[in-house]
């Protein structure tokens, strides 16, 4: 792809946003490069790496923290690392017409900005709710609560590869829900963590398939990385809710669109 200032803008403008909210970049990047005009199968395949490679610095990041709870990431990575490569599969030999692949993903991706739009929203009063139930039985039963993980996983795994969307915030939210005593930078850490080996075998799976613009992917980091820097620099500096409310209320409108 040839080179477009407003691509190395919006790759600024994400990691940005990245860096001071910690909202998933594909809920934001994802709908930008449909705006740009890039086919629906070509802006997800191309966004997953991305996200991949721009998660690789939060997990060396989180990993000398001590944010990052690699057991759960392993039992979420087992669940949705298979269930990318069973939706990919699926994409690749049940959908031979393009328009068609374009239609599922364009469809797919307007349902998970809408729950991602809810779940950014209502994401604090979400955590307060788990927290009342940190008491449950099946919370302390490893055996259940590892089954969960691994439904978990599937999940997102089924989601991010049609839409690169939900590693993020859906991903943290049912976390929540799940490990309500797990300190929420030890959450974000390994949700991150396990964002890496999903968007990498999602991402590559889909280059296999011809939908990744290594030129598009270029410009997008060369605006994303220092927009992350700086994002991170000046955190706190904007009253987080604001943000959080303003990039919700977009991602609905965008979601609603796409679907109806």
């Amino acid at each position: 792809m040839d080179f477009h200032i407003g691509l190395v803008v919006a790759g600024l403008f994400v990691g940005f946003v990245v860096g001071m909210t910690g909202v998933g970049g594909g809920s934001l990047m994802t709908p930008i490069l449909l705006w740009f005009g890039i086919p629906p199968t070509t802006a997800v395949g191309t966004d997953l790496l991305y996200a991949a490679f721009t998660k690789m610095g939060g997990v060396v990041v989180h990993h000398r923290k001590r944010n990052i709870n690699w057991k759960i990431t392993g039992w979420l990575s087992l669940g949705s690392v298979p269930a990318a490569l069973l939706t990919l599969w699926i994409l690749d030999n049940c959908t031979a017409d393009i328009t068609a692949m374009n239609a599922i993903i364009r469809y797919s991706l307007g349902w998970a900005l809408l729950f991602t739009s809810i779940a950014v929203l209502f994401k604090k009063k979400l955590l307060v709710l788990s927290q009342k139930h940190a008491g449950d039985k099946f919370l302390h039963e490893s055996n259940t609560q590892n089954l969960l993980t691994i439904a978990i996983g599937v999940m997102l795994g089924a989601v991010v590869t049609l839409t690169s969307i939900g590693a993020g915030a859906l991903g943290t939210v049912t976390l929540f829900f799940l490990y309500p005593l797990l300190p929420t930078p030890k959450l974000v850490g390994t949700e991150i963590a396990h964002a890496v080996p999903l968007t990498l075998v999602a991402g590559l799976g889909h280059a296999t398939m011809g939908n990744l613009d290594l030129g598009l992917l270029g410009q997008l980091l060369i605006g994303s990385l220092p927009g992350i820097y700086v994002g991170s620099m000046l955190s706190g500096k904007v009253p987080d809710s604001f943000l959080r409310n303003a990039i919700a209320v977009m991602l609905f409108m965008v979601g609603y669109k796409l679907v109806f």
